[in-house]
Parts: C-alpha cells; sequence; structure tokens
C-alpha cells in the first residue's frame, strides 16, 4: 500500500513539474512558423468552403431557368480571381509602400523563411479566398440578367485591381492603416468593397423583365419563384462555416496562447452573431408581415455574421449578439428600400454585404479603443466610392463594348439555354 501511495505521489509530483515547465515554455520561432503557417492553410481551406457557399445560395435564388448559368458563373470566377491575384493582384495589395496609395503590378513570388513568422506559400492562398469572395458577392446581385463573359471580364478586373487597391490601402499597410482605421477581417474592405461593386452593377443592368411596375405607376415588385429554398439553407450554412475561417483566422497568427484564445473568442463571438442575426430576422418579418421569411432568416444570418466581421474580438460575446441583430434590423429595411427605388438585387447581397458591413465597421470604436469613429468613417466612405466609382466604369463600359446585358428574349427563355446550353433540372416523362 504504501508503495503505491508513494507510486502515486510520483506521478502527481511529475505532473506538476511538467506542466510548470510547459507553462513556462516559450514556442520555437519554427514552431510558431509551423502552426502559423498551419492557421492561415486551415483559415483558406475554410473560407474556400464559401465559394461553394455563395453557389448554392445563388442557385438557389435564381428561377429554375438560371441555375446552370450560376454554377458556371461561379466556378469559372473562382478560377479567374486566383489566376489574376496571382499575377497582379497580390503585389498590387501587399507592396503598397507605408502609407501610400498602390502597390507594383508584378507577379506574386515566395519569401518563406523563418524570420517572416509564416509560409508565404500558405499567406497566399489564404489572401487568394478573400478576393474570391468578394467578387462572388457582385455575382449574386446581378444574377440572370448579365452575359457570362463581361461578368468574367468585371472578375477579373475586381481581383486585379479594384479589390488590391483598397485592401492595400488597410491590409497592405497603405494610407488607412496609417490614419487609424480598423477592420479586423474586412466588414468595409471585403464586404461593403462587394456590396457597392454590386450596387453599381444592378444600376448598369436594371432590374429582370417584370421584376417591377412600369415607369410611372408605383413601384410594385414582383416576386420571383426561387428555385430550392433547401439550396439556399446549405449555401447559407457553407458560408457560416467558412465565417469561422474567415473571421478567426484573420488573427494571422496561432503560435501562442493569446493567438489560440484569440481565434477562440473569434469563433464565439461570430457565431454568436450571425444565431442573433437570424432569430432578428425571424422575428422581424414574423411582427411586419405576419409569417416567418425563411430567406430574410438566411440573410439575417449572413448580415449578422457581416456586421461582426469589422471587430471579432474585443466584443463580449452579448455585445456580438446585439451587433448582429442591429445588422439583421439594417439589411432587412435596406433591403425593402432598394425595391422601393426598383433596384434588383437577386440575392440581397448589397444590404446584406454593403450595409451591414458598413454598420459594422462604424461601431468598431463602441469595442475597440485604439480607433475613432473619424477615421471609420473615412474608411468606409473612401473604400465604397473607389469600389463603386471603378465598378460603374466598367460595367458602362463592356456594355458600350461587347454587350452587358442579355436580349429579352434570351432572359425569357433563361440564361441555361440562351449562355450555357445546358439546363439544370430536367423531367423525365
Amino acid at each position: 500500500m504504501k508503495k503505491l501511495t508513494f507510486i502515486f505521489l510520483g506521478c502527481i509530483s511529475a505532473l506538476l513539474i511538467s506542466s510548470q515547465s510547459f507553462a513556462e515554455t516559450t514556442m520555437s520561432q519554427e514552431g510558431q512558423y509551423i502552426f502559423n503557417s498551419l492557421g492561415f492553410y486551415l483559415g483558406g481551406v475554410l473560407v474556400a468552403f464559401m465559394a461553394a457557399g455563395f453557389c448554392m445560395l445563388e442557385s438557389g435564388l435564381v428561377t429554375t431557368k438560371s441555375v446552370s448559368t450560376i454554377a458556371a458563373k461561379n466556378i469559372g470566377k473562382f478560377a479567374i480571381c486566383s489566376i489574376i491575384f496571382f499575377l497582379v493582384g497580390y503585389n498590387l495589395a501587399y507592396g503598397v509602400p507605408e502609407g501610400g496609395y498602390v502597390g507594383s503590378f508584378s507577379i506574386w513570388t515566395d519569401s518563406s523563411d523563418t524570420g517572416t513568422g509564416y509560409s508565404g506559400y500558405s499567406d497566399w492562398f489564404f489572401q487568394t479566398m478573400f478576393v474570391c469572395a468578394t467578387a462572388s458577392i457582385v455575382s449574386g446581385a446581378v444574377a440572370e440578367r448579365i452575359k457570362i463573359w463581361p461578368f468574367f471580364i468585371f472578375a477579373a478586373i475586381m481581383a486585379g485591381v479594384i479589390y488590391p487597391i483598397s485592401m492595400g490601402w488597410q491590409w497592405g499597410g497603405g494610407w488607412l492603416a496609417t490614419s487609424g482605421f480598423s477592420d479586423f477581417a474586412g466588414s468595409t474592405l471585403v464586404h461593403a468593397c462587394g456590396g457597392a461593386a454590386a450596387l453599381a452593377g444592378i444600376i448598369v443592368l436594371g432590374a429582370r423583365e417584370g421584376r417591377f411596375g412600369r415607369r410611372g405607376e408605383k413601384k410594385s415588385m414582383q416576386p420571383f419563384a426561387a428555385s430550392s429554398i433547401p439550396l439556399v439553407t446549405l449555401g447559407t450554412f457553407l458560408l457560416w462555416f467558412g465565417w469561422f475561417g474567415f473571421n478567426g483566422f484573420s488573427q494571422l497568427a496561432m503560435g501562442t496562447f493569446d493567438d489560440v484564445n484569440a481565434i477562440s473568442k473569434i469563433a464565439v463571438n461570430t457565431h454568436l452573431a450571425g444565431a442573433a442575426g437570424t432569430v432578428t430576422g425571424a422575428a422581424l418579418t414574423r411582427l411586419i408581415g405576419g409569417k416567418t421569411d425563411i430567406v430574410m432568416m438566411l440573410n439575417g444570418a449572413l448580415a449578422g455574421l457581416v456586421a461582426i466581421t469589422a471587430e471579432p474580438l474585443t466584443p463580449g460575446p452579448i455585445t456580438a449578439m446585439i451587433i448582429g441583430s442591429i445588422g439583421a434590423v439594417i439589411m432587412y429595411f435596406g433591403t425593402k428600400m432598394l425595391e422601393s427605388y426598383g433596384l434588383d438585387d437577386v440575392v440581397g447581397a448589397i444590404p446584406v454585404h454593403m450595409f451591414a458591413g458598413i454598420f459594422g465597421t462604424l461601431v468598431v470604436p463602441f469595442t475597440n479603443s485604439d480607433t475613432s469613429f473619424g477615421a471609420q468613417l473615412i474608411g468606409v466612405i473612401s473604400v465604397c466610392i473607389f469600389s463603386f466609382v471603378l465598378s460603374y466604369i466598367t460595367f458602362s463600359s463592356l456594355k458600350s463594348t461587347v454587350g452587358l446585358r442579355i436580349s429579352k428574349a434570351a432572359e425569357k427563355l433563361g440564361t441555361d439555354k440562351a449562355e450555357i446550353g445546358v439546363s439544370a433540372y430536367s423531367i423525365r416523362d
């Protein structure tokens, strides 16, 4: 018995000594390099799943005669944005001189070294997924009436010029970074940037045929039946799951206790903001319309996630839920406002990403004392105006040259038959 007691006490002592040693041990530079690079890789994989989420959501919300086109647009955009960001976008964003405006028009090259703290390859992979997400925001808004190849051209310009330049102002160490602007994971730099581009696109394109009442009449929106609500729901879940990589690994490090704890807190706040947005969307539609609108629930979730993205670390969980809820409210009334002006946003991309993204960025000073409302406002205005103006010029140029919108006959027939030649859904006798 005494021997067993001594053995037990010896084991306890060994554990205590080893735990103390572990607590006092700092990970080596090489160890931090490995874990940081692994974090970039895992985060990039999660964000890559958001491409599938955007595709499913967009495919579900369009009519059945346009689903194949949506699939082609999304896989094509994913590939094109990746290639363009490699050729020019990355160095344009991260080659910005301190406090400057534009980086270099050059091909990305690896600069991996243990001194940098992470693999250059993993960083490029992670950052590329962000530009793909930005272009996806535009895709949903302009669906069902834009020609596929002009859209591909726009996606290339978004990935190669619009997004990298404005993103470099902050994340590349440019003038917004030195002015005190803060946008942790991209409520403005990704979401509002994409939303502003989408707004330009739907203005230039015009609404789908039959969507609104004739000119001179009171604007009345005609509902178009979605092809698949379960598909929209699947897309929303995929986006929600991808957000844990989008926000969590924007910590950009996983080699210390503080970094891993921050990633964990970000995941909690992100999740709760999305949950609060979902419930708010359900409650609003029940109270105002008498029925619980599933689409508003789904977009409420996304609006909550967008709103918390600008600062998912500093708020407490309760504050994160409040931010998510307000984001959903803004999304709901923003959707109604666009409809009142006869602006046809097929998936609600502008209220979700631009309106909720602006809100999320402007409320950062309430939880992060290192920034100010003035700096946040300047950042929001500059990024949104830059994206809107360049996108408007691009869409207008495409419209006057190669053509932007399909014909009325093609729109009536459906983009699947007119643009792709493959129907997404077929019924056998």
